[in-house]
């Protein structure tokens, strides 16, 4: 880069002569510090030209310069002076925050990570990738040797506290896997360690604190949230005069969190549309972006959050840090209420942008990940890729390369039972209806007949009105727009319906208290049916019931299971026993009649 020579004789015009050689020197000095392609400096670059009204090449002189009109004039010249002296004030602006990503760079370039962290696999996912028409990588943070990719960050920063005031202690405030990051590490360095949790934290996290860290460890509980155990540990640090580990808001844990985008960049060296980072306090995010942006500034980076705990978006978006009232504690590794000071500032520099999903989409895309991998993800470690998936969704992308880091595995193993009800609703894999229709003879036939061969998930009924029947339906799709065909369906045969696939009170609470006491339920017989699990078995089966019974009560769910249960109450007057016997005896099926259940005495007859 040259400064362009500049020929006062040639420019005798003194309204570009005045401002020639500073026009020139802004120009020179931006150029000479931008790096191509970097998304922030072109922004700085369209917001220069603008101030300067017209700042340009003139081919005669090959130099810049800064018109002005009417450049005699007091009003004109203070106006130049403004235009230059914002110009100058952005270049002092832009080039700390280019100092500040060095600054990061060499951090990153220098952290500690592997006297105990692993450089994991860039890991392609097939089957995700052939469904989104991208190619998409998973960063596999979940396979480090405390299940998660917090172990960067603290042990970097430990190696990084003086011996002195190691040796008295260190503390820190976790959801669960900084925690068992800062536990290893103790363990490690034979450090003592206190370690606050909050007590929602899931008890696997909690086992592996104390398994992690042995007897150097201490494990407190107190709070609901992150927040909540931070605010506990800064008691109890000032009490203890113990060094405090933040889980993010430290140079040296984002820089040790950096290491991930490092291990990325040169693991993959080709184009890469986006990297998706999960964001709960905004380390992990912090240290990517501040890396990718100083390396491979046209890589995008962005930040996924869950819609109930958003504090990055929302204090992007404001400007300033935002405090959450509450946050969502599904994704427990990202509850934080409010973000750190510095991964803020970095964050609001180099992260292009934020995007949030629900429980639904953690759900399916943990099961993504498994079927791509045969390993379960926490509601955490799968938000980067329910990011990307939403990302490619809504911005149309094909063949792009994606990269989503996995950042942890610490399940409980409690929770896939919800994982695994919810995934398919996450996925667009099936759609929940309440259905009505006429309650009279014939009309369930009917209805079972429409639904046709279509994959039946659940199909609840109790009797309750003498002229309607109300339905609560799953059915199998493949995609989302499916849902809309069917009920278009239902409604052209006569049946009224409600899509309840995106109702939270229908999917957590309603699908399972479809039932109770009827008072039309008299004469009522409850049977236990097993069939196989196949599609279209529980048609058959539905199509084999009797019109001469009336069925007041039916619950059905797909279990996933080789064979499912049915639950089925019809209406049997007495003197029809004998006839209904035979009828059960022919139909084909196993069964157990639990009309004396002590269970269904108390609660549904």
């Amino acid at each position: 880069m040259h400064l362009p020579i500049l020929d006062s004789k040639r420019n005798s015009n003194p309204g570009w002569t005045n401002a020639l050689i500073v026009g020139a020197a802004v120009e020179w000095l931006v150029e000479a510090a931008e790096p191509p392609g970097r998304r922030a400096f072109a922004a700085n670059r369209a917001t220069r030209r603008a101030s300067l009204s017209v700042c340009r090449r003139r081919p005669r002189h090959g130099g810049f310069a800064v018109r002005t009109v009417g450049s005699h004039s007091a009003e004109a010249e203070t106006a130049k002076v403004g235009a230059i002296i914002a110009v100058f004030r952005r270049i002092h602006a832009f080039s700390r925050l280019l100092m500040a990503s060095h600054d990061y760079l060499k951090k990153i370039l220098t952290a500690r990570v592997y006297d105990v962290a692993l450089e994991t696999e860039l890991e392609r996912a097939r089957n995700l990738s052939a469904r989104l028409g991208n190619a998409v990588y998973l960063k596999r943070e979940d396979n480090q040797p405390v299940f998660s990719f917090k172990l960067r960050g603290a042990y970097n920063k430990m190696a990084h506290i003086p011996a002195d005031a190691l040796a008295r202690g260190v503390i820190t405030a976790s959801a669960g896997n900084h925690a068992q990051g800062v536990a290893f590490s103790a363990a490690r360095m034979n450090v003592k360690a206190v370690i606050v949790v909050p007590v929602t934290t899931p008890q696997v996290k909690v086992d592996a604190v104390r398994a992690h860290g042995g007897p150097t460890v201490e494990v407190i509980q107190a709070g609901e949230s992150y927040s909540d155990a931070y605010a506990h540990a800064v008691k109890v640090q000032a009490e203890r005069g113990l060094t405090f580990v933040h889980p993010f808001d430290d140079p040296y844990v984002i820089a040790g969190q950096g290491t991930v985008a490092m291990e990325i960049l040169r693991q993959h060296q080709g184009p890469i549309h986006a990297i998706f980072v999960p964001i709960g306090g905004g380390g992990l995010a912090a240290g990517v972006a501040a890396y990718v942006k100083a390396v491979r500034p046209e890589i995008k980076v962005i930040g996924v959050q869950t819609d109930d705990s958003c504090a990055m978006k929302q204090s992007l978006a404001a400007g300033r840090r935002v405090e959450l009232t509450e946050v969502g504690l599904f994704s427990d590794g990202t509850a934080v209420k409010l973000v750190g000071e510095e991964t803020f500032r970095l964050c609001a520099a180099y992260l292009d942008e934020v995007v949030t999903v629900d429980t639904d989409a953690l759900c399916a895309a943990i099961k993504d990940v498994f079927q791509d991998t045969r390993s379960v993800l926490e509601p955490a470690g799968s938000l980067a890729v329910a990011g990307a998936k939403r990302y490619a969704e809504q911005a149309g992308i094909e063949g792009e390369t994606l990269v989503a880091v996995t950042s942890g595995a610490n399940m409980n193993f409690d929770r896939m039972r919800f994982v695994a009800e919810r995934a398919e609703v996450g996925e667009a894999r099936e759609a929940v209806f309440a259905v009505t229709i006429p309650e009279k003879r014939g009309s369930f036939k009917r209805f079972c007949a429409l639904v046709g061969e279509r994959n039946v998930t659940e199909f609840n009924y109790r009797i309750a009105d003498a002229r309607s029947a109300h339905l609560f339906v799953g059915v199998q799709i493949r995609r989302r727009d499916e849902s809309d065909e069917i009920a278009a369906n239902f409604a052209a045969h006569g049946f009224t319906s409600v899509d309840l696939s995106g109702d939270e009170l229908s999917k957590q609470h309603i699908r399972y208290m479809v039932g109770g006491r009827s008072p039309l339920a008299h004469d009522e017989r409850l049977f236990r049916f097993e069939f196989p699990e196949r599609p279209g078995a529980l048609m058959k089966f539905l199509s084999s019931m009797a019109p001469d019974w009336n069925i007041s009560l039916f619950h059905y769910r797909n279990q996933g299971a080789d064979y499912s249960s049915i639950l089925v109450g019809l209406q049997v007057p007495q003197a029809d026993h004998a006839a209904f016997d035979r009828f059960l005896a022919a139909l084909g099926y196993p069964f157990w009649e639990e009309s004396g259940n002590p269970a269904y005495r108390l609660f549904l007859s």
